[in-house]
């Protein structure tokens, strides 16, 4: 499946995630230094500017990233960052309460060549219901100096610093966007460089030729009444191997996503504009307006109308690889 098309639902999702919150900071240091902090709730996505450090979360094995690597680590684990294995660990948070600035200094400033620089990004996404689909993402992964993600995340890092460095018109604006764009770099690093670690869950069934092909069609022609033998078909695969390997990988039987993504979409729609409920019931085929509330209450958890008027009522639903969005993705700054 070529790439631009395998994105086509990436872009969806990222899309309608409403990126409402990015926290920058960063850490310069020199000499022996280590920090640990606790778990967080968001997604962080950042670079080595200079020197090199070891970055560990949640037990996992610990890398180590040099000048012009890139990471991207998923929510709900604790961390530390160190220059090296054996170093012990300050709190983290307590350094950073201490410090008038978001880029801590740690040790004596040295020249350019004796320090690091490491610069993070924190992503708060408003919508849970819509982030529940990046369920899938690894704990933490490197994204190596020299693959065409990283090439396109540092330049995007260094302009979140210069923002964050002076008093801008707009920045807050600025940062929001740059670190929309710095998480889908990272995301297109998982899903498409030769070798990269494979998410699992919804992400992971993108980079599947026949499922991730049947996700696209779905994005595409969300409206169409699909049946599950069309979209075997249509990928070249029996009704029966195709349900069976879609659920398989998303974690629900096709049609189930269809619906589901069908109400996430509509949902954004009843919040855009001021379009009756009964306008968007019929875009989406639905031939009543109570047809169309059932559907929507049982995936979102709420009646349309009730929903457009406070969305934040909407109760953690079910994400698409079956885990609750209330354990995933509540998503806010440390």
């Amino acid at each position: 499946m070529h790439m631009e098309r395998m994105l086509d639902p990436l872009l969806d999702v990222l899309a309608a995630l409403n990126v409402h919150v990015t926290h920058l900071s960063g850490i310069e240091a020199t000499g022996h230094w280590g920090l640990r902090f606790d778990a967080h709730e968001h997604i962080k996505i950042g670079a080595v500017l200079t020197g090199s450090c070891v970055l560990g979360a949640d037990g996992e094995p610990a890398l180590r990233l040099s000048a012009g690597d890139c990471f991207l680590m998923s929510g709900y684990q604790w961390f530390q960052v160190a220059d090296e294995h054996s170093t012990p660990l300050d709190d983290g948070q307590r350094i950073y309460q201490a410090s008038d600035t978001r880029i801590v200094q740690l040790g004596e400033r040295g020249t350019d060549a004796d320090s690091t620089l490491v610069l993070g990004a924190s992503v708060h996404f408003l919508d849970p219901t819509v982030a529940s689909l990046l369920a899938g993402l690894p704990v933490l992964t490197a994204i190596r100096a020299g693959t065409g993600p990283a090439r396109a995340i540092q330049p995007l890092l260094q302009l979140c610093l210069d923002e964050a460095d002076r008093v801008r018109i707009g920045a807050p604006v600025m940062i929001e966007r740059l670190a929309e764009m710095l998480f889908l770099q990272a995301v297109r690093a998982l899903v498409e460089e030769p070798g990269g670690a494979m998410p699992y869950g919804w992400l992971g069934a993108l980079g599947d030729p026949q499922i991730g092909g049947s996700l696209v069609l779905m994005h595409r022609q969300s409206a169409r009444r699909w049946t599950v033998a069309e979209l075997g078909n249509a990928v070249g695969m029996s009704r029966a191997a195709f349900a069976a390997r879609f659920k398989q990988l998303v974690g629900m039987p096709p049609l189930e996503y269809l619906l589901r993504w069908r109400m996430h979409t509509a949902a954004r729609e009843l919040l855009a504009g001021d379009r009756t409920v009964a306008s968007v019931a019929a875009e989406w085929g639905y031939a009543s307006e109570a047809g169309f509330s059932a559907a929507f209450k049982r995936t979102i958890g709420v009646p349309p109308g009730r929903y457009r008027a406070d969305p934040m009522a909407a109760p953690a639903l079910k994400s698409l690889n079956g885990s609750s969005a209330e354990d995933l993705v509540s998503f806010a700054d440390a």
